[in-house]
Protein backbone atom coordinates (compact mmCIF):
# COMPACT_ATOMS: atom_id res chain seq x y z
CA UNK A 1 0.00 0.00 0.00
CA UNK A 2 1.21 3.44 -1.12
CA UNK A 3 1.41 6.70 1.37
CA UNK A 4 -1.88 7.53 -0.83
CA UNK A 5 -3.72 4.62 -0.27
CA UNK A 6 -2.63 4.31 3.42
CA UNK A 7 -3.92 8.20 3.93
CA UNK A 8 -6.78 7.57 2.20
CA UNK A 9 -7.60 4.41 4.13
CA UNK A 10 -6.60 6.52 7.91
CA UNK A 11 -9.07 9.29 6.56
CA UNK A 12 -12.03 6.71 6.07
CA UNK A 13 -10.93 5.46 9.67
CA UNK A 14 -11.11 8.82 11.17
CA UNK A 15 -14.30 9.47 9.26
CA UNK A 16 -16.15 6.03 10.45
CA UNK A 17 -14.79 6.99 14.32
CA UNK A 18 -16.00 10.14 13.98
CA UNK A 19 -19.55 9.52 12.78
CA UNK A 20 -19.92 6.50 15.53
CA UNK A 21 -18.81 9.01 17.94
CA UNK A 22 -21.59 11.57 16.59
CA UNK A 23 -24.51 8.49 17.21
CA UNK A 24 -24.65 7.17 13.58
CA UNK A 25 -24.16 3.49 13.57
CA UNK A 26 -21.82 2.74 10.37
CA UNK A 27 -23.40 -0.73 8.70
CA UNK A 28 -20.74 -0.51 5.66
CA UNK A 29 -18.36 1.33 4.08
CA UNK A 30 -16.34 0.98 0.82
CA UNK A 31 -19.41 -0.61 -0.87
CA UNK A 32 -19.14 -1.54 -5.04
CA UNK A 33 -21.84 -2.75 -6.90
CA UNK A 34 -21.48 -2.42 -10.91
CA UNK A 35 -22.86 0.98 -10.77
CA UNK A 36 -20.55 2.72 -8.55
CA UNK A 37 -19.23 2.63 -5.19
CA UNK A 38 -20.57 4.21 -1.84
CA UNK A 39 -18.01 5.35 0.66
CA UNK A 40 -20.01 4.65 4.20
CA UNK A 41 -23.58 3.61 4.81
CA UNK A 42 -24.73 4.22 8.29
CA UNK A 43 -27.93 4.96 10.09
CA UNK A 44 -29.10 7.68 12.10
CA UNK A 45 -32.20 6.75 14.06
CA UNK A 46 -34.61 5.94 11.36
CA UNK A 47 -32.78 7.67 8.80
CA UNK A 48 -30.51 5.75 6.02
CA UNK A 49 -27.34 7.80 5.68
CA UNK A 50 -25.20 7.50 2.61
CA UNK A 51 -21.79 9.06 3.44
CA UNK A 52 -19.67 10.94 0.81
CA UNK A 53 -16.22 11.56 1.93
CA UNK A 54 -14.09 14.15 -0.21
CA UNK A 55 -10.58 15.87 0.82
CA UNK A 56 -11.43 19.34 1.51
CA UNK A 57 -10.29 22.04 -0.46
CA UNK A 58 -11.48 25.15 -1.54
CA UNK A 59 -14.84 24.08 -3.03
CA UNK A 60 -17.93 23.91 -0.35
CA UNK A 61 -18.07 20.68 1.02
CA UNK A 62 -22.16 21.44 0.22
CA UNK A 63 -21.49 21.04 -3.71
CA UNK A 64 -22.53 18.08 -4.85
CA UNK A 65 -22.96 17.68 -8.98
CA UNK A 66 -26.90 16.85 -10.27
CA UNK A 67 -25.54 13.15 -11.71
CA UNK A 68 -22.91 12.66 -8.44
CA UNK A 69 -26.84 12.77 -6.11
CA UNK A 70 -28.71 11.22 -8.07
CA UNK A 71 -25.54 7.84 -8.33
CA UNK A 72 -25.79 8.16 -4.84
CA UNK A 73 -29.43 7.82 -4.60
CA UNK A 74 -29.03 4.87 -6.52
CA UNK A 75 -26.26 3.45 -4.87
CA UNK A 76 -27.87 3.91 -1.90
CA UNK A 77 -31.36 2.47 -2.92
CA UNK A 78 -29.07 -0.58 -4.78
CA UNK A 79 -27.73 -1.20 -1.21
CA UNK A 80 -30.99 -1.86 0.28
CA UNK A 81 -31.68 -4.20 -2.14
CA UNK A 82 -29.02 -5.91 -2.05
CA UNK A 83 -29.16 -6.22 2.04
CA UNK A 84 -33.30 -7.24 1.94
CA UNK A 85 -33.25 -3.86 4.39
CA UNK A 86 -36.31 -0.68 4.35
CA UNK A 87 -36.02 2.43 6.06
CA UNK A 88 -38.31 5.30 5.94
CA UNK A 89 -35.82 7.94 4.85
CA UNK A 90 -33.18 8.56 3.20
CA UNK A 91 -30.45 11.56 3.36
CA UNK A 92 -26.69 12.14 1.45
CA UNK A 93 -24.32 13.31 3.78
CA UNK A 94 -20.82 14.93 2.81
CA UNK A 95 -17.78 13.88 5.29
CA UNK A 96 -14.85 16.63 4.44
CA UNK A 97 -11.24 15.57 5.40
CA UNK A 98 -8.04 17.23 6.24
CA UNK A 99 -4.94 16.01 7.13
CA UNK A 100 -2.89 18.33 8.72
CA UNK A 101 -0.16 17.84 11.64
CA UNK A 102 -0.41 14.06 11.87
CA UNK A 103 -4.10 13.66 11.66
CA UNK A 104 -7.83 14.54 10.05
CA UNK A 105 -9.93 17.54 10.93
CA UNK A 106 -13.06 16.47 10.13
CA UNK A 107 -16.17 18.84 8.67
CA UNK A 108 -19.32 16.68 8.79
CA UNK A 109 -22.29 18.29 6.67
CA UNK A 110 -25.74 16.70 7.23
CA UNK A 111 -28.60 16.65 4.79
CA UNK A 112 -26.81 17.72 0.97
CA UNK A 113 -29.37 16.14 -0.94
Amino acid sequence: MDAKDARSANGQQAAVDYLKEHGLRVLDRTWRCPDGQLDIVAVEGSTFVVCELRTRGSASLQVIGQARMKGLRRLGAAWLTAHGVRFDQMRIDVVGLVYEGGGFIIEHVRGVG
